[in-house]
């Protein structure tokens, strides 16, 4: 009774808290990692944008920085206290959430063999399928496989620093390839900056066409597009703080150019959907693929894609 009464039991509780939810969340991040990494060299064609990656493993990469060796200190930290106070190795608060994590680890590998048995009978296995469910089953045994030998000891498994070795070796070589795929810091910082252009050219081009279907020609300069009523001020280019480039190729056929000097290297999938105007509803993609350097991007206005509004029914 004694020992119960010593017990910071509050102390307790955070402690097994925080070490099951840094584990869920380093193993999910985990298993983002290696979807992700996955996802970039077996990429799906039909279903494909480059910050559909790049921000998931960002996130997971951040995570895995942070959480999982505040986890492991957090582990290292109990296993301390299991050798000085048997008693809370015991805990009730511990069973429970151990075999919380034994019934979600054994869920976990359930579903994946069932996915991977019924993606086998409809024909439809791939290769980034069979990756990924691997993954995910080996994430899943080896958490249920450990906490299951742990569960039945009295005192902590001498293993757990093997354990532990090996994680922090397989995480570090996880994030380390993950830079490969999201690049630096600095990359990423150059990379935010040409998606800042192609949103600005995005926008400079609707409102040039805009204009046209108000005014039925095209805008001289850019600066006659800032319009005080509708808060519009034609952007300038964030690095240089210069307007960007705009020249007008044919006023008759409403050709024109914008042009921005880009950081790297820049695909399609730059291009976003956007709403068309005028009798031609829908959405349209626009082609902003660049190379490194000044760039320009030619335009010409469809007159029956984009009348102008004194003429749309």
């Amino acid at each position: 009774m004694a020992e119960e009464i010593k017990r910071n039991i509050p102390r307790d509780v955070f402690l097994h808290l925080l070490a099951i939810v840094t584990l869920y969340w380093s193993a999910v991040s985990f298993i983002t990692l290696l979807w992700q990494t996955i996802n970039h060299f077996l990429p799906d064609v039909l279903n494909y944008y480059p910050g559909q990656i790049t921000e998931p493993l960002r996130f997971a990469v951040a995570s895995l920085i942070i959480v999982f060796p505040v986890f492991l200190i957090t582990s290292w930290y109990l296993n301390k206290i299991y050798r000085r106070e048997s008693v809370v190795r015991e805990s009730k608060i511990r069973k429970w959430l151990l075999y919380l994590t034994l019934f979600v680890s054994a869920i976990t590998v359930i579903v994946d063999l069932v996915m991977v048995v019924l993606n086998l009978l409809s024909g439809e296995t791939t290769l980034r399928f069979i990756l990924k469910a691997v993954s995910v089953l080996v994430v899943a045994v080896v958490i249920f496989g450990y906490y299951l030998d742990d569960v039945r000891k009295e005192t902590p498994a001498k293993s757990a620093k093997y354990y532990a070795l090996i994680s922090v070796i397989i995480i570090l070589i996880g994030v380390v390839s993950a830079f490969f795929i999201i690049g630096s810091p600095a990359t990423a910082n150059l990379m935010n900056l040409d998606q800042r252009k192609i949103f600005d050219l995005q926008e400079i081009q609707y409102q040039i066409v805009n204009y046209w279907q108000k005014k039925e020609v095209l805008p001289a300069t850019l600066s006659v597009l800032n319009d005080p009523i509708s808060s519009f001020k034609a952007p300038v280019d964030p690095q240089t703080n210069q307007p960007y480039e705009y020249n007008i190729i044919d006023a008759q056929n409403l050709s024109f150019e914008l042009c921005a000097d880009f950081n790297k290297e820049g695909g399609d999938m730059y291009g976003e959907a956007r709403s068309v105007n005028g009798p031609a509803k829908g959405f349209a993609l626009d082609n902003w693929q660049h190379t490194t350097g000044r760039v320009c991007f030619e335009r010409t206005i469809d007159k029956q894609l984009y009348p102008p509004l004194n003429k749309v029914e």
